[in-house]
C-alpha cells in the first residue's frame, strides 16, 4: 500500500472503552424495551437481546425480523444518554493519535449516528473523520454482514486494498479481509487469528504497530 490508505474505525471498545458504562447502560436499555414492547419478564427480556445478538451481530436484527420493530424507535430509545460524558472513558492522546495517521479515516459502526457523532464530540475528535457510518446508512444490515461493508464501499467509492479496518471485534475483520482489506485488531486478549494483519492492546499504539501496512 503506497499510498495513503483509508481507515475504516469501529467506535465502541476501538476508540473508546465502552466496557465499563456504555454497553451496560446499553444493556440495560434494550433488555428494558424488550420487556415493555414483547411483554417480557426481565429474564426473559435479556435472554431474547442476547440471543439475536449473537445469531445476527446486532439484537435490532432479530427484533425486525421476528417482531416487526421500529428500529429507529428502538435506536432512539435504548441510546438515550443524560450524560454522556461522565460515562466516557478514553485517552486523551487519542487525538494527537488520530491528526499523525495519513490518509482519510472514516467511522463504521454498529451504533446509531446520533451516538456516534456524540461520542466524538465528547473525545473531541469528531473533526478528524471524514465522515461517520451508522446502523441507518447501512440500511439496518449490521457487522459483520458483508451487505454492511459493500454499502461503505460503494458510498465512497474505496478500493479495498487500500483500507484498513481497526476493530475490536475479530469475526468484523474477516469480512474486511475477505474484501481485501488490511486489517488491525485493537483488544488486550492474545487471541490473533490468520486474518488479521496487525494485533494492537490499545489504539494509542496504532500509528506505530501499522505503518508497515501502508508504508
Amino acid at each position: 500500500m503506497t499510498t495513503a490508505p483509508v481507515w475504516l474505525f469501529d467506535l465502541d471498545n476501538t476508540l473508546h472503552d465502552a466496557s465499563p458504562n456504555i454497553f451496560p447502560h446499553i444493556n440495560r436499555s434494550m433488555t428494558a424495551y424488550l420487556e415493555r414492547h414483547l411483554a417480557l419478564s426481565n429474564d426473559e427480556a435479556n435472554a431474547l437481546r442476547m440471543h439475536y445478538w449473537r445469531r445476527y451481530g446486532a439484537t435490532l436484527l432479530g427484533l425486525m425480523r421476528h417482531h416487526a420493530t421500529d428500529p429507529h424507535h428502538f435506536l432512539q430509545e435504548t441510546h438515550r444518554f443524560e450524560r454522556l460524558h461522565k460515562l466516557m472513558v478514553f485517552d486523551r492522546a487519542l487525538k494527537a493519535m488520530l491528526k499523525k495517521l495519513p490518509g482519510r479515516k472514516i467511522v463504521f459502526s454498529n451504533a446509531p449516528r446520533a451516538y456516534i457523532d456524540a461520542a466524538l464530540e465528547v473525545m473531541g475528535i469528531r473533526g478528524l473523520f471524514d465522515d461517520v457510518v451508522g446502523i441507518e446508512a447501512l440500511g439496518m444490515q449490521p457487522k459483520p454482514g458483508i451487505a454492511a461493508y459493500r454499502k461503505i464501499i460503494r458510498r465512497y467509492r474505496l478500493e479495498p486494498r487500500r483500507c484498513i479496518m481497526v476493530e475490536d471485534t475479530a469475526v468484523n475483520l474477516r469480512t474486511a479481509r475477505m474484501l481485501g482489506m488490511r486489517t488491525v485488531l485493537v483488544g488486550a486478549g492474545t487471541r490473533h487469528p490468520a486474518y488479521v494483519d496487525v494485533k494492537i492492546r490499545s489504539i494509542l499504539k496504532l500509528r506505530r504497530a501499522a505503518g508497515s501496512l501502508y508504508g
